[in-house]
């Protein structure tokens, strides 16, 4: 342990110190303001309400609580390693969305040989890093701070260059996420943690548990992301009905899931007694499942049906998937993120696809072409020019067919999750490298290897962590 104390004293601040010069150089060298943000356009006359600010930071502000306190306390739930679950989300976070305002700045931002800063960016890199502590949950407590920050320094790179090929190329429907976030994020999570599988870990640790407090902790995060997720959902969505609809369709999409989470946990438990695992992630399915569709016109309860799916979907797969993975494909999957991401992102993906096919012009109106735009008319099309005179702002479109859309939806599927297990895996590799300090089995889900602890750590009175701090002061 104290070897491994005086690898990070080296390596971690060399990692942070290099990554922090280079950032700034890049910083220095590609980052300006956007538009709304140079003092050189702006002047007394200019209406500051016009600003995109406040159009962009209540999301921003919303999904920050989301990334920061609603993910950091959701993955403190285990009794030992509540610090490692937090903090390193809290270090893994910063470092994500510095890392993403660059890369996802040079393929969305990138004018003039700058990158144009303003409260979007940062809003589409908060997304990245959602991507980043999805995929942490794979690991968790099983991997080094340097081990995931340089999974956060290859994920986000891999993450925007599929991101960007999918929206330009693909141009599909997603507007929460469930295919480029939720699916990615899944897919690369389980290729990274089966590329660092622990066989002594196959029957799992004794410091693999939860407390009392720390289910209580947890508990919170999933507060915090429940009410927040609808502007998660829906600040990508056209402005004005379309966001009204993502709204309203989160909020019954995680309601619904929240009954049925209460509904099957005391069903499938043997005592008929809730579990607190339940409560802390399959009452959130709901906000995944809905999220390819949720600015379509699927009715409240169409919402109020997928956030069902969703919630059985989860739960069947903690209960009985994640074991099978486990044992049979060598996928430690330590936060079940197959069944809260993955699953739930498959039935949404499907969701979105019967939307797609089930809209025309009686249900949507002209507003059918803004919603899906690549079924608007091409350039030069005379039914374009009758579409905007009722809707002058409308783009032109592909002329796509619903089926052929459809099919383009399983084909960003397909690269999704393909792109994603094939980074993952190729990252998982690289993580483990011996100089990035992976810990040992006996130190997994242990806080004492990377933290100063209280004499109350994890509940259990002084034991070992005043003989460590000893030994440590000595290093």
């Amino acid at each position: 342990m104290k070897a491994q104390a005086r690898s990070l004293r080296v390596r971690l601040p060399a990692f942070l110190f290099a990554s922090e010069a280079l950032f700034l150089v890049l910083y220095f060298s590609f980052v300006t303001y956007g538009d709304d943000a140079d003092a050189k356009l702006q002047n007394n006359r200019t209406d500051p309400m016009g600003n995109s600010l406040y159009r962009d930071y209540p999301f921003f502000a919303d999904v920050q609580v989301m990334i920061f306190i609603g993910f950091g306390c959701l993955l403190s739930f285990l009794r030992f390693y509540g610090f490692g679950g937090m903090v390193f989300n809290f270090l893994t976070a910063a470092f994500a969305i510095q890392w993403a305002i660059l890369v996802q700045g040079y393929f969305q931002f990138y004018l003039d040989g700058k990158i144009r800063l303003g409260v979007a960016n940062l809003l589409n890199a908060e997304f990245a890093c959602a991507v980043v502590l999805i995929s942490f949950g794979a690991v968790l407590g099983k991997t080094s701070p340097i081990q995931l920050l340089v999974m956060a320094l290859l994920e986000v790179p891999i993450f925007a260059i599929t991101e960007w090929a999918v929206l330009k190329y693909l141009q599909i429907n997603d507007v929460g996420g469930s295919i480029l976030i939720h699916l990615f994020a899944c897919y690369f999570g389980l290729g990274a943690t089966f590329a660092l599988y622990r066989p002594g870990l196959r029957e799992g640790h004794a410091k693999e548990i939860a407390g009392y407090r720390s289910d209580i902790l947890s508990v919170l995060g999933t507060l915090f992301l429940w009410v927040f997720w609808p502007s998660f959902n829906s600040a990508m969505a056209l402005k004005g009905d379309d966001q009204h609809r993502a709204v309203l369709h989160t909020f019954i999409g995680l309601s619904a899931s929240t009954l049925t989470a209460f509904a099957l946990s005391t069903m499938l438990s043997e005592r008929g007694r809730l579990t607190m695992a339940d409560i802390q992630n399959v009452t959130l399915a709901g906000g995944v499942t809905v999220g390819a569709s949720v600015d379509m016109m699927i009715s409240p309860a169409g919402a109020f049906t997928l956030g069902v799916m969703g919630g059985t979907a989860c739960m069947l797969g903690y209960k009985y998937l994640t074991p099978f993975l486990s044992h049979r494909f060598r996928i430690q999957d330590q936060c079940g993120i197959h069944n809260l991401h993955g699953l739930t992102g498959l039935i949404a993906t499907m969701a979105g696809i019967w939307a797609i096919l089930s809209a025309d012009e009686e249900t949507y109106g002209p507003s059918l072409y803004q919603t899906f735009n690549y079924r608007a008319p091409p350039e030069g099309d005379p039914k374009l020019l009758e579409l905007q005179q009722v809707i002058p702002d409308l783009q032109p479109g592909l002329g796509r067919s619903a089926r052929e859309q459809a099919l383009w939806q399983v084909a960003a599927m397909g690269v999704s999750v393909g792109v994603a297990v094939v980074g993952g895996v190729l990252t998982g590799l690289v993580m483990k490298l011996p100089f990035l300090a992976p810990p040992p089995d006996e130190c997994c889900y242990d806080d004492e290897l990377f933290f100063d602890v209280p004499s109350d750590y994890g509940g259990i009175g002084g034991s070992r962590s005043s003989v460590s701090r000893q030994e440590d002061s000595k290093v």
